[in-house]
């Protein structure tokens, strides 16, 4: 009884992981960066260039190039990064779907200040063209930016895009 119990809580842990995996948008790693004013005290302010794989779709890597403040305010995680960034998809492999994609959806987020400000990519289904569109931008509780990027990837057209 208690062996079956526990092999149950166990098998319900792995699905909820499973679902939270495929519910929440990806974390980037550091490809690279480059300083861009040099700071007396604390870290440079620096473009920093990073790199996701989109959680839904297999063969897809996103590189996100962004704007990191520096100076005593950044080192301490105060200061509000600016709202320049650029995004370049690429297919790195077979494209496979993990399930229906919905029509548009947020892939990936990360705050861009202590408060209230993140950059966000989104993916954007063109199925009338059969490709993957994705578009970064910021936003801000009371005002975001206009500023943004966008590329696409496109999908082979004997693979049809499964939408929701």
């Amino acid at each position: 009884m208690k062996s079956s119990r526990c092999k149950l809580l166990s098998l319900l842990a792995a699905c909820m992981a499973g679902l939270a995996a495929l519910s929440a948008p990806a974390f980037a790693e550091t490809v690279g960066e480059v300083n861009t004013a040099f700071k007396l005290i604390g870290p440079d302010h620096k473009v920093v260039v990073e790199v996701f794989d989109d959680p839904r779709v297999g063969g897809v890597s996103c590189y996100l190039s962004r704007a990191r403040t520096g100076g005593v305010s950044g080192a301490l995680g105060l200061a509000e990064d600016k709202s320049d960034s650029s995004v370049a998809c690429r297919q790195i492999g077979d494209i496979h779907f993990n399930g229906a994609l919905p029509r548009q959806e947020q892939v990936f987020s990360e705050s861009a200040s202590i408060l209230f400000k993140h950059v966000r990519v989104v993916r954007m289904v063109d199925s009338r063209r059969n490709a993957l569109v994705y578009l970064v931008y910021s936003d801000k509780l009371v005002d975001g930016s206009p500023k943004n990027s966008v590329t696409a990837v496109p999908v082979p057209a004997s693979q049809p895009i499964p939408l929701k």
